[in-house]
């Protein structure tokens, strides 16, 4: 009997069972108690055959009924017991669910946060254990994923470099000199394929930052280098994670210096979120292509391709950095012709 209440239905069914007794029970005391006064006897028993008048059979008269002894009161009480049966169940049935979905969204911003409780009826522990069973999986795969990419990028820089060495002996110094830019890109890549594994493996917990502070120190550690940068705007503090934040805005400084040769950095402090924008004044991106830049390893023909120093990373990087921090980041159109990344952080 009581692996049969354990169950969703079980305590669903119980609670609502207890409810309608209940009501009902309450029901027949009150009418009992308070109903009208049984009918009058039939009118052959009011008098005898040889004219004598009977006893009285009828029941004693009950006393005046009160205002509240009328059917309003206990209808009411059904109601109300009724309804708190209703919205108690109802908590059942969507406490599991609303529970996996708060796993779930802890999940998707990260692989290492904490397994689901496996309590309360054997329908919630059955989804809570199998749901925890698939984050392991999935954190298992991941990270098989990362061992086996981190180890054959870190193994292939060997060989590349033992060629770069070897090309010096090259006699063509045409053909050299296409040979040492191929093993140059390949390494360029291998290096951003192991700090993109890198970001992804990188967990760090939320700190109340000075996010103007960063911002200032990006651009006076680029104009120390000879880069034009500027930043404008303020913004007060806001819980983010450093690294990512960093990770994130040198990015999109270093795409924007590395096309446009110049960059601008705009904060905008609102109530619900902040926008960081990095501006740029360079060749830009075609509309239809703006999210396609996202994706690790894309690369545009003309200007924006590897001849001009990307491998097709730095924007993946930085929007999945801005994914991390809750936030978003969109590709816009800059007045006049160029580039600007939109960072939007929630301070919610």
């Amino acid at each position: 009997m009581r692996a049969r209440f354990d169950t969703l239905f079980g305590r669903l069914f119980g609670v609502l069972f207890v409810a309608i007794v209940l009501a009902h029970l309450l029901a027949f005391t009150w009418f009992h108690l308070y109903g009208p006064p049984p009918p009058p006897p039939p009118p052959e028993f009011s008098q005898g055959a040889e004219g004598h008048q009977p006893p009285d059979l009828r029941y004693p008269p009950r006393p005046p009924r009160p205002w509240f002894g009328g059917p309003v009161v206990p209808l009411t009480f059904q109601f109300i017991t009724l309804m708190i049966a209703a919205w108690y169940g109802a908590k059942l049935l969507s406490r599991p669910i609303q529970r996996l979905s708060d796993a779930a969204e802890r999940l998707s911003e990260d692989l290492d946060s904490p397994p689901l409780d496996e309590s309360g009826p054997r329908e919630a522990r059955q989804a809570a254990s199998t749901f925890n069973l698939m984050q392991r999986r999935i954190r298992e795969q991941v990270q098989q994923r990362a061992r086996v990419l981190g180890a054959v990028s870190h193994d292939l820089r060997t060989p590349l470099s033992r060629l770069k060495l070897r090309l010096e002996n090259l006699s063509d110094e045409k053909l050299q000199g296409q040979m040492r830019q191929d093993l140059d890109d390949m390494i360029s890549m291998l290096d951003a394929t192991l700090s993109y594994l890198h970001e992804q493996r990188t967990s760090e917990a939320v700190q109340l930052m000075d996010v103007q502070a960063l911002v200032e120190s990006l651009c006076e550690n680029a104009q120390d280098q000879g880069a034009d940068v500027h930043v404008s705007g303020h913004c007060a503090p806001l819980p983010v994670q450093p690294m990512a934040l960093r990770s994130c805005l040198n990015n999109l400084l270093d795409n924007a210096l590395r096309y446009a040769g110049q960059a601008r950095i705009e904060l905008y402090d609102q109530h619900e979120q902040l926008l960081i924008r990095v501006i740029d004044h360079g060749p830009g991106i075609a509309e239809d292509q703006r999210e396609a830049v996202f994706e690790p390893f894309y690369r545009l023909e003309g200007s924006r391709n590897r001849n001009s120093g990307g491998v097709g990373l730095g924007m993946t990087i930085a929007r999945e950095a801005a994914q991390r921090l809750g936030g978003q980041l969109n590709l816009q159109e800059t007045p006049g012709g160029g580039l600007t990344a939109v960072i939007r952080l929630p301070r919610t």
